[in-house]
């Protein structure tokens, strides 16, 4: 009988190979503009560079040295999962002191590597398909790929440019839906620079208690507030304390971006799931650096004012320069170190104009639209950065679109 040969199996693409939930996941917006933006300087292109969200700023003398030292004194090993007891002692200090938040050093803290990473590692401990995460936009670039990659469906709640992006109860209800499990928030605001008040905080809690809902709030920026302002922390409020996790880490307010160290605080049946995701992620944040971050919580912190009066100055020069550009508004922001510009009178497609600005003036800025729909229109320039750079880029977009 004559052998029947079988058939071949068909090959797999590389493609094939993907997982969905990452084939579909789009790469952070901010971290391309500053890769063009390299791109071109390494052709020796002169580039301004305004995409990112890094204070230019070197990490405070007394900071470095207590991370040298811990390296020299041999502490360069795994230490336990949710941080040191040094630094989750000086983070639960600074929450009960800054923040009226009390968080138990030894149950409800967790040290991550980043800020972003203890978003990512709360996303896989709580999402999952069928879950509803609400998003107030205009929002961080990575806020709604975190909810996705963990299998949930992000809920943009747009805020409306032309009245501040103010948050109010009309618009939350008008999102809810009966899978909303989660509520994600900002304050002070990136990409806008807007502070949420007392009312609006009032307003997200009492929504969040009569829909049972969990609230995760990012306060990376709370150090970095102006015309006396204050940072609210939600948790405060009656019946959040037990509903909210808070994140935080020490990239902005001191100057320590490549450190990589974040935190999250929050009831400890939380952290503890969080905790257990963690220790198949990462193990542990870098030792020496959590050295450093004891001496920068339980360190001087004049170093912070001295940062916000340079981004104060750097805010007003601005603001004033961009306000004098045709077609271009910026209102005075509130907190953080970004101006969210307004360029729908030039262009309502935010993607075709940063990528103008980028090739023809070559000063790279960051399409709103990447912060949700409620941010087309716009685009973001951080002035964390010199006076002279803020200076050349009002100099380069005069250029472009001419004075008013």
């Amino acid at each position: 009988m004559a052998h029947m040969d079988k058939e071949a199996p068909m090959q797999r693409t590389v493609h094939d190979f993907y997982a969905t939930r990452v084939r579909d996941a789009k790469p952070s917006p901010t971290l391309a503009v500053s890769e063009a933006a390299r791109q071109l300087k390494s052709q020796g292109v002169d580039v301004i560079d305004l995409g990112g969200g890094d204070p230019d700023f070197i990490t405070p003398q007394h900071i470095r040295d207590a991370a040298v030292a811990a390296m020299n004194a041999g502490e360069t090993h795994y230490v336990g999962g949710t941080g040191t007891p040094e630094f989750r002692k000086a983070i639960s200090n600074k929450l009960q002191q800054d923040n009226r938040i009390v968080a138990h050093h030894n149950s409800d803290i967790l040290v991550t590597p980043g800020g972003k990473f203890a978003l990512f590692l709360a996303a896989q401990a709580f999402v999952e398909p069928g879950v509803d995460v609400m998003v107030l936009e205009p929002a961080w670039v990575s806020y709604i790929p975190i909810v996705e990659l963990a299998g949930g469906r992000a809920i943009s709640v747009g805020l409306d440019p032309d009245a501040n992006f103010k948050i109010t109860r009309d618009i939350l209800e008008s999102h809810v839906t009966p899978a909303t499990r989660i509520i994600m928030l900002n304050s002070p605001n990136n990409p806008t620079g807007r502070v949420m008040t007392r009312e609006e905080t009032e307003i997200l809690a009492s929504f969040a208690v009569e829909h049972d809902l969990m609230v995760w709030t990012d306060e990376i920026y709370e150090k970095i507030v102006y015309d006396r302002r204050q940072h609210i922390s939600i948790a405060t409020f009656e019946g959040l304390v037990e509903r909210t996790l808070t994140f935080n880490g020490l990239s902005k307010a001191y100057a320590m971006t490549g450190w990589r160290l974040g935190y999250v605080a929050g009831p400890k049946e939380w952290i503890s799931q969080m905790s257990k995701v963690n220790s198949h992620a990462t193990t542990c944040a870098t030792s020496f650096a959590q050295a450093g971050g004891v001496a920068a919580l339980s360190g001087p912190q004049e170093i912070i004012d001295e940062m916000v009066q340079a981004w104060d100055r750097r805010r007003h020069l601005i603001t004033e320069g961009i306000n004098g550009v045709r077609g271009l508004r910026s209102s005075l922001v509130e907190g953080a170190f970004y101006s969210f510009v307004d360029a729908r009178e030039v262009d309502t497609d935010s993607v075709r104009l940063a990528d103008r600005i980028l090739n023809e003036v070559h000063v790279g800025v960051v399409p709103g639209i990447a912060f949700g729909a409620s941010g087309e229109g716009h685009f973001r320039l951080s002035f964390a950065t010199s006076d002279d750079a803020l200076e050349r880029t009002i100099d380069r977009l005069t250029g472009m679109f001419g004075a008013k």
